[in-house]
C-alpha cells in the first residue's frame, strides 16, 4: 500500500483477504479482539518523530504522549498491533500480567509479524517499538465550556524480554508485561471490539488501522447521519500533514482499503467532510470474557 493509494498487486491481495473475512463472522473465526478506546479517539504517530512529545486532538479530547529521549516516541503499525493484543489479552484473562506467548515465534505469530532479525527485521522493530511504547507516558485531556479533566497512564508498569544466553541458544522464554493499573482498568471498562483479521490485513498502513478502529467504534453507536469536517479529521488522524489536500488524498485512499474489509460501513466522501451513516457493526456486540 502506498501513502495515498493502492497498487494493483496490493489491491488484488486486499480484495482476496477481504472476501475471506466476509465468509465467516469474527466470533465464529475466533478473531474477536479489542482496542483501547482512548487510543481510538486520538491516535499514535504514524511516522518517526525527532521530538519527545506528540499530541493529537479529537473535538474536546486531546491525547498527549511523552517519551524519554533514550527511546523516542512509538510510531507506525507495530504499537497499534501491540495495544490491540494487550487489550484483547487483558479482557480475555482479566490479568494485569500477560505472558507474551509460549515462545518468541508464538508471540510474533500472534501479532502476524515475520520472525526475522537484522536491522530492518520484524524482531528488531518489535523490540524497539515495545521499548518506545512501554516507556512513554500518556495523558488524556478533556476540555469544554463546562469542565476540564485529565487522566494519565503508562501502558506498562513492568516489562521483561529475556534474551538467548548466547547466539544459537533458544531464549529462556518468561517474557511478560505487567499493565499499569490505570491502563488495565481503562481497557477492562472501556474498549471497542475489532476483528483481528482486519488489523492483520491493514497492518501495512497505520492510518488504515486507525480509520478501521475508529469506524468500527463510531458506527457501533451512531444513531443519525453525521458529517465530520476534513479539518477535524486531519487533527485526529493526520496532524503531521502540512497541506489539507495531501491529508484528504491519503485519508480517502486508506478509507477505500478499510471499506473493503468492513463493507457494512456506510460512508460518503463529501467536499465538506466524511459523512457517516448508521451501519451494522463490524463485530457484533458480545459480553466480554470474564465480564
Amino acid at each position: 500500500m502506498t501513502k495515498n493509494n493502492l497498487s494493483d498487486k496490493n489491491l488484488d491481495k486486499l480484495i482476496t483477504d477481504a472476501l475471506a473475512i466476509e465468509d465467516e463472522a469474527a466470533k465464529d473465526a475466533g478473531a474477536v479482539g479489542y482496542m483501547a478506546r482512548s487510543l481510538i479517539q486520538a491516535t499514535l504517530p504514524h511516522s518517526k518523530k525527532t521530538e519527545q512529545e506528540f499530541t493529537r486532538t479529537n473535538g474536546n479530547f486531546t491525547l498527549s504522549i511523552m517519551a524519554p529521549k533514550e527511546y523516542g516516541l512509538p510510531y507506525g503499525s507495530i504499537p497499534r498491533l501491540l495495544v490491540a493484543w494487550l487489550t484483547t489479552e487483558a479482557i480475555r484473562t482479566h490479568e494485569q500480567t500477560l505472558v507474551l506467548g509460549d515462545s518468541m515465534a508464538d508471540f510474533m505469530q500472534q501479532l502476524d509479524l515475520a520472525k526475522q532479525g537484522g536491522p530492518r527485521g520484524d524482531i528488531t522493530r518489535l523490540k524497539d517499538q515495545m521499548m518506545r511504547l512501554f516507556s512513554s507516558s500518556i495523558s488524556c485531556l478533556y476540555a469544554d465550556q463546562d469542565q476540564n479533566g485529565m487522566k494519565g497512564f503508562r501502558i506498562a508498569s513492568e516489562f521483561c524480554w529475556f534474551k538467548p544466553r548466547k547466539p544459537g541458544d533458544p531464549p529462556v522464554w518468561n517474557s511478560k508485561v505487567t499493565l499499569s493499573a490505570e491502563f488495565f482498568n481503562e481497557v477492562i471498562t472501556s474498549s471497542a471490539p475489532v476483528d483481528m483479521r482486519a488489523l492483520s490485513v491493514l497492518k501495512q498502513s497505520p492510518m488504515a488501522l486507525d480509520i478501521y478502529c475508529w469506524l468500527s467504534y463510531r458506527l457501533s453507536y451512531l444513531e443519525k447521519p453525521t458529517i465530520i469536517p476534513w479539518e477535524s479529521l486531519q487533527m485526529q488522524f493526520g496532524s503531521d500533514y502540512g497541506r489539507p489536500r495531501d491529508f484528504k488524498a491519503a485519508f480517502i485512499g486508506h478509507l477505500r482499503a478499510v471499506c473493503m474489509v468492513y463493507p457494512e460501513a456506510r460512508v460518503e466522501v463529501l467536499d465538506s467532510g466524511l459523512k457517516l451513516i448508521p451501519s451494522a457493526p463490524h463485530v457484533a456486540k458480545l459480553p466480554k470474557p470474564g465480564g
